[in-house]
């Protein structure tokens, strides 16, 4: 039985120092790389030709669906087996991803030592993924990561993708106004200057960049998915939203989920 080479791709940096500090005391599996957006991702499976690759569905640059559609069409000395990990648990998602691929799709919260049976499985280590207990109530995922996946979600649902630079604050604008509500009162003054400062930009920038995530999704004529996702007639596709009339639907529509 040989080491089984693994690169996980998360932008979320605890999540992924965690998985890749479980995995690295399993008896057999080896960390050989980290990625924190797709693009990154791709290069690590260049480089490092792992055996499996674990793949969040939610980065910044590139996607978990764009990544494996990038391997799809490189013609790669090995392709690794992938893992999806992920919040969204739509059928519709699950069965894109395994059609592009995937292995297995993993809906957050998951089990640690569930994830280790799979990296072995995927390798082809069977004996090694038998021998592996799954314990119960061993949750991945913290309440926040939980809230950024869900805004991720709802963000993919009305048709705003990961790599638009705005989804990136959107997301950031939501989580604060979620913690605190206040904000929606000083969007230019406080929010948008919170945002700025997150990702090292500026307000102006952060404020162009929202209108476009924004424009993006109306654009795509997705109107019933934006009725659906907010539970109600939002606007009309010649009436886009302002963005703290966005923020605010957001925000709102996380902490009703949060109450439920």
């Amino acid at each position: 039985m040989g080491t089984v080479r693994v690169v996980i791709a998360d932008d979320n940096l605890q999540t992924r120092e965690m998985l890749a500090q479980f995995l690295a005391q399993q008896n057999g599996i080896e960390i050989v790389g980290t990625a924190n957006n797709g693009l990154e991702a791709i290069e690590e499976v260049q480089k490092q030709e792992p055996d499996v690759l674990i793949c969040d569905m939610i980065m910044p640059q590139m996607d978990g669906y764009g990544v494996l559609e990038r391997m799809q069409s490189m013609k790669l000395a090995k392709t690794p087996g992938v893992i999806v990990l992920t919040a969204l648990s739509r059928d519709d998602f699950i069965a894109r991803a395994i059609n592009l691929g995937a292995c297995y799709y993993m809906v957050k919260p998951f089990d640690f030592t569930l994830l280790a049976k799979r990296v072995f499985e995927v390798a082809g280590e069977k004996d090694r993924a038998e021998a592996l207990a799954v314990q119960p109530n061993k949750s991945a995922a913290s309440s926040a990561e939980s809230l950024e996946e869900r805004i991720a979600n709802l963000f993919l649902t009305v048709g705003i993708p990961a790599h638009v630079k705005g989804y990136q604050y959107l997301r950031e604008g939501v989580r604060m106004v979620v913690d605190n509500p206040d904000l929606m009162g000083h969007i230019t003054k406080e929010l948008y200057p919170g945002i700025a400062r997150r990702f090292d930009t500026t307000s102006s920038k952060v404020e162009r960049a929202i209108r476009h995530a924004i424009e993006v999704a109306w654009n795509r004529g997705r109107i019933e998915a934006l009725d659906e996702a907010f539970g109600k007639n939002v606007c009309s596709l010649n009436d886009k939203p302002t963005n703290g009339e966005f923020i605010a639907l957001v925000s709102d529509r996380m902490r009703i989920k949060e109450s439920a």
